[in-house]
């Protein structure tokens, strides 16, 4: 019988600004990535979106992101691989604490946005990412692209012992080589929640999805991730776990080493 996690990006709101349908997604979804206080977050949102998660049996893994609030940690920023390094460890531990608060731990880590890009591109701050990753827990679970752009920063992540989830994306196109279409490109997004769910089946299932061309191409996955910032979200979070459930694949939250 097939497994596979789904996950979300949960806790960007900030202050009195609200972004997400938190309380809605979360029962559907098996890994949230609460974001740290860099990109969005605070302590106020982390508390209640760890305390949500822990209520709903739901994973819990940190989403650290480069320190711009005002971009929502989407746009690049010069940073080197140390400081970068230290900012995940520093987000990591803020997250840590208020799962501490509530008695449980922290299973994952996924970079946010822009550093989530950065990881895929660069060495040097895969590298740094991994080892803030190591140095704060080693059982840790480190979530990276599924495909040929996430497989160099996968093996960096193993020689420093860490176990790594490779992700792909249901509502995203895929091209011929087993790359995500860019956003700004025909056929990035795919928005029906039906043909979304249908995806997210054949990528559990089978390890293969439908590229551009129409062709099937190969996706080797640990998990889904799910947008939760969209409107969309609750009716996809639930189009897509019951396509999944429906046909025999079981939902399995990450869980470190």
């Amino acid at each position: 019988m097939s497994h596979i996690d789904l996950n979300c990006d949960m806790g960007e709101s900030f202050g009195r600004y609200t972004l997400g349908l938190d309380d809605q997604v979360m029962p559907h979804i098996t890994s949230a990535n609460i974001a740290c206080g860099f990109h969005a977050g605070d302590p106020r949102v982390m508390s209640r979106t760890v305390d949500l998660a822990y209520k709903n049996q739901v994973s819990i893994g940190a989403h650290p992101g480069l320190p711009d609030l005002l971009g929502f940690g989407r746009r690049r920023l010069e940073c080197s691989p140390e400081e970068i390094r230290q900012d995940v460890l520093y987000q990591i531990g803020a997250l840590q604490a208020f799962a501490r608060d509530q008695g449980t731990k922290l299973t994952h880590v996924k970079p946010h946005g822009a550093l989530y890009h950065m990881v895929l591109e660069s060495g040097a701050t895969a590298k740094a990412v991994a080892e803030a990753v190591a140095a704060f827990e080693p059982g840790l679970v480190l979530v990276t692209l599924a495909g040929p752009k996430g497989d160099p920063a996968a093996d960096m992540a193993q020689k420093l012992g860490l176990t790594v989830a490779r992700e792909a994306f249901p509502d995203r196109g895929y091209t011929p080589e087993g790359t995500l279409v860019p956003r700004n490109s025909e056929g990035a997004l795919i928005q029906d929640p039906q043909t979304v769910a249908a995806r997210a089946l054949s990528i559990a299932r089978d390890q293969q999805v439908q590229d551009l061309s129409g062709r099937m191409v190969s996706v080797q996955a640990d998990t889904l991730c799910l947008h939760g910032d969209s409107q969309q979200a609750v009716e996809l979070a639930f189009a897509i776990r019951s396509w999944l459930e429906n046909n025999d694949v079981v939902l399995r939250p990450l869980r470190r080493v």
